[in-house]
């Protein structure tokens, strides 16, 4: 592994950190959670025209950039930094590389040119708490169901005009505001229980969709109701989605963590900034000794969980194809190994720490609901809960890795 950047990766975070510098700043930032699409959609038509920010890893075929995931998480590192509300996670990060490993060549004809463009956005609907589960990243994803009858889920039922959707998903990033819903349905009764995926227009008739108040404001979150919604199934009927779902996790997280030490890493750089101008007793708090052991202490947690998240990017830019997705798969695991969970268990658990030391340090300003140190704290606990929590992340990496005895064998 060479962990030095190239030109090209240099410049696009460059040029990212200064236009989310002029457009995202505190006041941008919560006029634009606050909107009813939850995001600023000029600032997100920025990043896609010229910048190419939505199409970044996806080949230059289907109007992308032709870059790897390794530079999509390098971008991921500056809207985390700016803690910036974005569909891009939703969009580029979950649905894009679906579509891109599971759909026909129609389908990905079709949708990825205007993923890549910014013009549509989407958004993965997968029962809640059920995503970390269904991405492989807390336990084997062997056992997920999409949907459990009266246990809720949406089902799936075919009908003389294709398949139809009924039920319910909550907690689904940005899915107030996508439109287009990539939906994990169960399909077959209880005998022949299967989860697939299906493409769904966000206004087609029969959707219901409610933003719902999320812990993090800068991810906004909706409860999807399906009403016996025409929907498309994605790829062939015989496309294995369990798979494809679990390599993909690896690939989330790596991006995850990226996106996660940026936003430790500015708060840090705000914190020093501010230590060294408060004044107590005379001097700035920043020369007291306890201080800057605390300080020294979070550089060290982010820059090891820069480290694990650069490493955990590049190991999922070197994945070869999948045999259980077909050769055209770009969501594999690298030589066997997935590192993603592990990285984003470290970079989330830096961030906490950044964002409490930050919190403490700034005093009573830290603690109030004007100042943006809140932000970062409630983006590491936020995440935590949508893909965490930590010490479940790193039981499933020991368990993949055999440490555990009679623990799987690495997948």
């Amino acid at each position: 592994m060479d962990t030095r950047l190239t030109a090209e990766q240099d410049e696009i975070r460059r040029t990212l950190r200064e236009l989310l510098h002029k457009r995202c700043g505190p006041a941008e930032l919560r006029t634009a959670v606050d909107s009813p699409a939850g995001h600023d959609p000029l600032l997100w038509s920025a990043l896609a025209d010229p910048l190419g920010l939505p199409g970044l890893a996806l080949p230059e075929r289907y109007g992308g950039v032709g870059c790897s995931v390794t530079e999509l998480a390098l971008a991921c590192e500056e809207t985390g930094r700016a803690l910036a509300p974005s569909p891009l996670l939703a969009t580029s990060v979950l649905v894009a590389p679906l579509v891109l490993a599971l759909g026909t060549d129609a389908q990905r004809a079709e949708l990825l040119p205007r993923l890549a463009a910014g013009s549509c956005t989407a958004a993965l609907a997968v029962t809640a708490p059920s995503l970390t589960t269904a991405l492989a990243l807390t336990c084997d994803n062997e056992a997920f169901s999409a949907g459990g009858g009266r246990a809720g889920g949406v089902q799936a039922r075919r009908a003389e005009s294709g398949w139809l959707l009924y039920g319910q998903v909550d907690q689904v990033l940005d899915g107030h505001s996508a439109g287009l819903l990539l939906v994990a349905a169960h399909t077959g009764g209880f005998a022949r229980a299967r989860t697939r995926l299906f493409l769904v227009a966000g206004d087609a008739p029969g959707v219901v969709r409610t933003r719902q108040t999320a812990l993090d404001a800068t991810r906004p979150q909706a409860r999807v109701q399906l009403r016996d919604v025409r929907s498309e199934l994605l790829g062939e009927e015989e496309a294995d989605v369990l798979p494809a779902l679990a390599a993909l996790g690896d690939r989330v997280a790596a991006v995850l963590a990226c996106e996660a030490v940026g936003a430790g890493d500015r708060v840090l750089e705000r914190t020093v900034e501010y230590v060294g101008q408060r004044e107590q007793f005379g001097r700035p708090i920043g020369s007291f000794q306890a201080v800057k052991h605390r300080l020294a202490d979070v550089y060290v947690a982010v820059q090891a969980a820069r480290s694990a998240a650069y490493y955990a990017a590049w190991a999922a830019a070197s994945a070869p194809p999948s045999a259980a997705s077909g050769p055209r798969s770009t969501l594999a695991p690298a030589h066997g190994e997935r590192v993603g969970g592990l990285a984003l268990a470290q970079a989330l658990e830096a961030l906490r720490g950044a964002a409490a030391e930050g919190i403490q340090l700034h005093g009573g300003i830290g603690f109030t609901w004007e100042h943006e140190a809140q932000l970062y704290f409630k983006r590491a606990a936020g995440d935590e809960l949508l893909f965490g929590p930590v010490h479940r992340l790193r039981d499933r990496a020991a368990e993949v890795a055999g440490l555990f005895a009679g623990g799987e064998a690495a997948v």
